[in-house]
């Protein structure tokens, strides 16, 4: 009987970084930042306290101060998970199961990937909101469920932030987390990160319309922040206690003994909406576009994927003026929302997505 083959051995995490370790003064000269309001100036005494509280949560590096055991279902039952790990995959499991259950109304996420808002610094809307509302108004009337996850709210409103993704999938798949387990990291400080409840977004819905401006040349930088944070959903791993949380070594092991790349977005479908002013449009859409397919996401129909500018080459201070104007965009817009609304009504027929059943021969 002819033996398997085993897998080399996986080579050592390559080191050589500097620490980016603060002393003591330092974090709490860091910490105390925060608090330049006059109104903490009476609070001395207590913001010591908790100043000193937080240095010791940074100096011994408690990123999940709060946790409960694995549980059966995981490859090592006693290892000490997050609560916030568990309640973020608890969520993301409700929603697969929402998302299987027949018999509903389909589901479109749509996403304004402008920073723009008239509540904060440029006091004015965005026109990628405007350009959402539209096409909400075509999925509405077929009596489809829609959900606009405005990513503007990341720069007006408080506490909610999407924080960088940190390249664990880089190291070895299996190190990144389905969903993403580096965050919170409450000893650094990175808490009120917002993709716990984004996550159950993508994976409830049917069909994914995103509308994004071109911002020197790419995405705005919330958008870019979401589609990095999202590859765990592609190829992740949702059993943290295989790897002992974020051990290399194990990971990289796990990944050359065979890795599956369980692809969590799988089989919905998409359309993109991007507009600028000058230059980049088609860039960004098929950026964007290439992205969500990479992912086996499929676009809706020719007419899903729109690249168009807006007020070309005229005054920033009059292009909502222009927007009004362009007619022919508007519609093109609905003509967006429409295709996405055709496809999944086809696929409801039977018509299902040409190669979604193929095996890929290479993952990414």
């Amino acid at each position: 009987m002819q033996q398997e083959q085993q897998a080399a051995p996986a080579p050592e995490p390559r080191k050589g970084m500097p620490s980016p370790r603060l002393d003591e003064t330092e974090f709490k000269a860091r910490f105390r930042s925060q608090f330049i309001d006059p109104n903490f100036d009476t609070l001395g005494a207590e913001l010591e306290r908790i100043t000193d509280a937080a240095w010791d949560a940074y100096a011994h590096q408690r990123k999940a101060p709060r946790t409960v055991k694995a549980g059966p279902g995981y490859a090592d039952p006693d290892y000490d998970l997050a609560q916030d790990w568990v309640a973020a995959k608890a969520a993301v499991e409700r929603a697969q199961r929402d998302y299987e259950t027949g018999d509903r109304p389909y589901r479109i996420l749509l996403i304004n990937g402008s920073a723009r808002s008239e509540h904060t610094c440029p006091g004015e809307m965005s026109k990628s909101f405007r350009l959402v509302k539209l096409a909400e108004e075509v999925l509405l009337e077929a009596g489809f469920e829609t959900e606009i996850l405005d990513l503007s709210r990341t720069i007006s409103e408080y506490g909610r932030n999407i924080h960088p993704c940190k390249s664990c999938f880089s190291t070895a798949a299996p190190l990144c987390h389905w969903p993403c387990s580096c965050y919170p990291n409450y000893s650094l400080g990175q808490s009120q990160d917002w993709m716990n409840e984004i996550y159950p977004m993508w994976i409830k819905a049917d069909g994914v319309l995103i509308v994004s401006p071109v911002n020197w040349y790419q995405v705005s930088s919330p958008l870019k922040a979401m589609m990095d944070r999202l590859v765990c959903a592609d190829g992740g791993n949702p059993d943290p206690t295989r790897t002992q949380g974020k051990h290399a070594d194990l990971a990289k092991q796990i990944e050359l003994d065979g890795w599956d790349y369980p692809r969590q977005l799988k089989g919905r479908l998409f359309s993109v909406i991007v507009h600028g002013d000058v230059e980049g449009a088609k860039d960004v859409q098929r950026s964007i576009s290439d992205w969500l397919k990479f992912m086996e996401m499929a676009p809706a129909g020719p007419l899903a994927e729109l690249d168009r500018y807006i007020g070309y080459w005229e005054p920033y201070a009059t292009n909502h003026v222009s927007l009004d104007k362009d007619l022919a965009m508007q519609e093109e817009v609905r003509n967006a929302a429409r295709t996405l609304r055709d496809a999944l009504l086809a696929r409801r027929a039977g018509h299902e997505i040409p190669g979604n059943n193929l095996e890929a021969p290479r993952q990414k």
